[in-house]
C-alpha cells in the first residue's frame, strides 16, 4: 500500500511491462523500499507506577536505523485496488540506566547495563478506489485493516532482570492516496493512512484504551522502460496507545503508555 501506482494500466504502457499483460484482467504491481529510519520522539511506560522511559535519551535510540518496506497492489477494472503491505520495525539498542527504571514490578537500578528491544512489525491489507477519470491523475479513498505484532523487552545485559510485553491485534484504518503526472515520465504522489480510536472495539482491544496511528508519505518518481518506476520517499509514522487492558499478565496491572514519532527516507522501485 505504500506506493502510489494509481494511473490506469493503459496509461502505464502495460505492453512493455515486465510482469503484466496488456489485456490482463488483473494488474499486479509490487514495490519495495530501503533506507533509514530516525526516531523523533518515543516514550514508553508499563505499569501505573512505572517509569516513563524516553527511548531516545535513555534507551539508545538517538541513532539511524535500517528501514525496509514491501507491498503489492492488485488492480482490476482500472480504478479499484487491493494492497498488501508488510512493514518490519525492530529497534534493538543498548544503554546503561542513568536512573532507576521501573517496568511493572521490575526495577533496573541506576548503572545497570541494559538491552532494549522495541518491535512493532505490522501487516496491512487495504482497498481503495480512484475517484478521478484523468489518466494522468489519480485520487483514491478507501480503508485498511492492520495487524500489529508488538514485542517490547527491557533486559539487563547479564540476563538476571527482564520485563517483556507482547501484543497482537487488528486495527481499522482510513486511507487516501494520490498520484499526479508532472510531465511525461515524471510524477509525484502522497499517501495517508490513519485512525484515532478513543474507545474499545475501534482500537482492536476489548478495553477502553486510547489508540492512534498515522502513516503519511510524500514521494517523487520517474517512469523507465518496462513499467519500472524508481522513486524517493519521505515518510512519517506515528501513534501509540494509552490505557489499562482488561486481561493483564500475572504481576502486572495492565496499564501501558506508548507514543512514538518516526521519520524515514527511502529509495524504492515500483514495477507496473
Amino acid at each position: 500500500m505504500l506506493f502510489l501506482s494509481l494511473t490506469t494500466a493503459a496509461a502505464a504502457a502495460p505492453e512493455e511491462s515486465l510482469i503484466n499483460a496488456p489485456t490482463g484482467v488483473l494488474q499486479v504491481e509490487p514495490a519495495a523500499e530501503l533506507g533509514f529510519l530516525v526516531p523523533i520522539a518515543h516514550t514508553y511506560q508499563s505499569g501505573s507506577a512505572g517509569s516513563e522511559v524516553d527511548y531516545i535519551t535513555e534507551g539508545g535510540q538517538d541513532n539511524l536505523f535500517l528501514n525496509a518496506r514491501v507491498s503489492v497492489d492488485v488492480r482490476w477494472s482500472e480504478r479499484n485496488a487491493v494492497t498488501f503491505l508488510y512493514q518490519p520495525l525492530n529497534l534493538e539498542t543498548q544503554q546503561v540506566a542513568a536512573r532507576d527504571l521501573v517496568l511493572d514490578s521490575t526495577t533496573f537500578a541506576a548503572g545497570t547495563p541494559m538491552d532494549f528491544r522495541y518491535g512493532f512489525d505490522f501487516y496491512r491489507v487495504s482497498y481503495a478506489r480512484d475517484v478521478l477519470e484523468d489518466p494522468d491523475k489519480a485520487l483514491e479513498f478507501g480503508a485498511s485493516l492492520q495487524i500489529r505484532n508488538v514485542t517490547i523487552n527491557f533486559n539487563s545485559a547479564d540476563g538476571t532482570l527482564r520485563s517483556a510485553n507482547r501484543d497482537v491485534g487488528p486495527v481499522p484504518i482510513l486511507k487516501t492516496r494520490g498520484r499526479f503526472e508532472v510531465e511525461r515520465g515524471h510524477w509525484w504522489g502522497f499517501e495517508v493512512d490513519g485512525f484515532y480510536a478513543p474507545i474499545k472495539y475501534l482500537n482492536g482491544d476489548g478495553s477502553d484504551v486510547l489508540g492512534a496511528i498515522a502513516d503519511a508519505s510524500l514521494r517523487v518518481g520517474t517512469t523507465l522502460n518496462h513499467g519500472v518506476e524508481p522513486f524517493l520517499n519521505v515518510r512519517y509514522i506515528g501513534g501509540g496507545s494509552e490505557g489499562t487492558g482488561d486481561d493483564p499478565d500475572p504481576g502486572k496491572d495492565g496499564f501501558t503508555r506508548n507514543w512514538l514519532h518516526l521519520g524515514t527516507v527511502t529509495l524504492g522501485v515500483l514495477v507496473r
